[in-house]
């Protein structure tokens, strides 16, 4: 009967406007609310199919058809923490919930969310007030990060940051410049040795040298040899030669005072394309530049004076934890009070093919659903997904003029559909009246 249908009409759209209210007011609620994505509730006829040039027409309705719109970004808002964490495009953060942590669970389950802010708790645990624990790759001893298969979340750990912890960085890296006297390869010269000392730094962040000895060659004829033995020693290693090496230095107008060659007596060897020896001290491999052939850079033979022009090296001796931050590759690196940084974790970021189809959960976190498809994790900034920023958050999608324009709408449809029912009430009851 169209009167019925026409009543049940009027009640799925008093139905379906209460729901387009419920998403009006859940986004005006959650205007500040950062990370919020905003919902929105489309409307969709029923239409039944009468018999074609009948006269008659029923009345389908409408249903509503509710949608969170997580792929949608909001404005980000500077923060003076740096592990205040928001993605600026494409990709969410890997978390998981503080209740899996502490259950035991050995697979944490995967949640994911596009802001957060994060402190440590007693352990060092990276997590937020709502218990969201950050999730990331640890990083070797060096720093390095290895490789790990980027489709399941298998090598994924808690982020642990302990402030009271001390570390030391290992010296693998030296670069020596030094001139030596022309004067003393004379045939008059005294040939005593010239010593020069470099501090490096061990494994156990001790400090150790390399000291280095350089014996000018003396002719037997007059004139200049240009010609050194150079000497190194490792005080770690109770003073043991761990290199043997004749320099030879050239004296044309050109390149005088360059390097000319360098012969291995002993020890690691010599790459000319770099300039470097490849030595070996007690804790590991240690490279050595000295210059190139011809490089003015390098060890030098000018004049008669002997000084050191220019002497760096990475490394430094056992430093506390002062800061942590994360970059916008995503990588969380942890600085100390001796002037180093390492990297601690990287933090992947998780796309899927569909965002708006994630499983929506408390907390502005989501979970994969049939709906959003397989998740992988790429490094940010990489394929589809941006970048992370630290000091940072994100605010919220939700538009207050935009929603409560739509409150105005919703409010007028919802009074013309109770308008609707009341109309079909006093029709039913002319009906009722025939019978009088």
């Amino acid at each position: 009967m169209t009167i019925s249908s026409s009543l049940s009409a009027g009640v799925a759209g008093l139905a379906a406007n209460a729901t387009r209210l419920a998403t009006i007011s859940d986004n005006i609620a959650n205007s500040n609310t950062h990370g919020y994505k905003r919902a929105t509730a489309e409307f969709q006829s029923f239409v039944i199919n009468g018999n074609a040039g009948s006269g008659t027409y029923s009345a389908g309705g409408v249903q509503s058809v509710t949608t969170r719109l997580i792929d949608e970004h909001g404005p980000l808002v500077a923060t003076g923490h740096p592990m205040d964490i928001a993605v600026t495009g494409r990709g969410m953060l890997p978390v998981t919930s503080e209740v899996a942590l502490d259950t035991g669970a050995t697979d944490e389950p995967i949640m994911m969310t596009t802001t957060g802010s994060f402190r440590t708790d007693a352990d060092g645990i990276l997590k937020t007030e709502t218990g969201l624990v950050l999730l990331g790759w640890p990083a070797d001893a060096d720093g390095s990060i290895p490789t790990y298969a980027r489709d399941t979340t298998a090598d994924l750990e808690p982020v642990v940051v302990n402030f009271n912890q001390t570390s030391g960085d290992p010296t693998t890296q030296m670069s020596l410049g030094a001139n030596l006297p022309a004067t003393e390869t004379d045939a008059t010269a005294s040939g005593d040795p010239l010593p020069l000392s470099v501090e490096y730094f061990g494994n156990l962040g001790t400090s150790e040298s390399l000291d280095i000895t350089f014996t000018p060659t003396i002719p037997g004829v007059p004139g200049m040899s240009n010609t050194w033995t150079m000497e190194i020693t490792d005080s770690a290693l109770a003073g043991a030669v761990i290199g043997n090496y004749t320099l030879v230095f050239d004296d044309t107008r050109a390149n005088g005072g360059t390097l000319q060659s360098v012969t291995v007596n002993s020890g690691g060897t010599y790459d000319g394309a770099t300039g470097t020896l490849d030595l070996t001290v007690a804790g590991g491999p240690l490279a050595l530049t000295i210059g190139r052939l011809g490089d003015p850079n390098g060890l030098t033979q000018l004049s008669d004076s002997f000084a050191p022009t220019s002497i760096t090296k990475d490394g430094s001796p056992v430093g506390n934890l002062t800061s942590v931050e994360i970059d916008q590759n995503g990588y969380i690196q942890a600085s100390y009070d001796t002037g180093f940084t390492r990297t601690l974790y990287q933090v992947p970021l998780v796309d899927v093919p569909n965002p708006n189809g994630l499983l929506s959960l408390g907390n502005q976190a989501y979970q994969v659903s049939p709906s959003s498809g397989s998740f992988f994790l790429w490094n940010a900034g990489d394929g589809p997904t941006g970048e992370v920023s630290g000091f940072a958050r994100e605010g919220s999608t939700t538009d207050v003029a935009g929603e409560l324009t739509l409150l105005i709408q919703t409010q007028r449809a919802y009074s013309s559909n109770a308008k609707v029912i009341q109309t079909v009430d006093e029709m039913l009851q002319e009906t009722t009246n025939i019978k009088r």
